[in-house]
């Protein structure tokens, strides 16, 4: 009769070039209560490491932006090239005929900024006071649109590049205090004539 220990193993032979022979003779048992899980080891040997063939391209995407911003730098534009721009599709221009122009800029000769009901600094400003500028452009703006032909559905405020976005508000909330309804606001930027 044959030895019992040996009676159910399995002989697996594994040769892989380089490699030694495998053989695992662990017997086959049929309740997991009589098996050593603490002996439990790989089957067969990790394969090593191999090194990844990738290249790393971060150091030259490093180089291809330090360079972009290189030139960027160090170009310089031809300013004498004009560049056609296409219409807008959608912005429609503000007529002056058919709005209320209100400027807000500097007299000549002056630091403080002055409110005109005309496109530019034509006639006298308006009062310095708050309570008749307001009042002034109250009824130069109901009179535009009630009155005045055509009827001036809008107002435009036109503002020099040192005016204060302060004085552009007041000038808005003394429009605001008109009694119409309906009529729109649009802002423009005032350049010396």
């Amino acid at each position: 009769m044959s030895d019992p220990s040996t009676e159910n193993t399995f002989d697996f032979d594994d040769t892989r070039p380089g490699d030694e022979a495998i053989v695992d003779t662990a017997p086959v048992l049929e309740d997991d209560d009589d098996y050593d899980f603490d002996d439990d080891g790989p089957v067969l040997p990790r394969r090593p490491i191999q090194d990844s063939a990738d290249m790393d391209i971060t150091p030259m995407i490093d180089i291809v932006f330090l360079l972009l911003i290189f030139f960027l730098v160090s170009s310089t534009p031809d300013k004498n090239t004009a560049v056609e721009l296409p219409p807008a599709r959608y912005g429609v221009g503000v007529s002056e005929k058919n709005s209320v122009v209100i400027t807000l800029a500097p007299p000549e000769g002056s630091s403080k900024t002055a409110v005109y009901i005309a496109n530019g600094r034509k006639g006298s400003p308006l009062p310095a006071n708050k309570a008749e500028m307001t009042a002034a452009i109250v009824a130069a703006v109901e009179n535009g649109f009630f009155r005045e032909k055509p009827l001036k559905k809008q107002v435009l405020i036109m503002a020099g590049g040192k005016v204060k976005r302060k004085e552009v508000y007041e000038v808005e909330i003394a429009v605001s205090k008109a009694d119409v309804e309906g009529l729109k606001i649009y802002h423009g930027v005032y350049e010396k004539d």
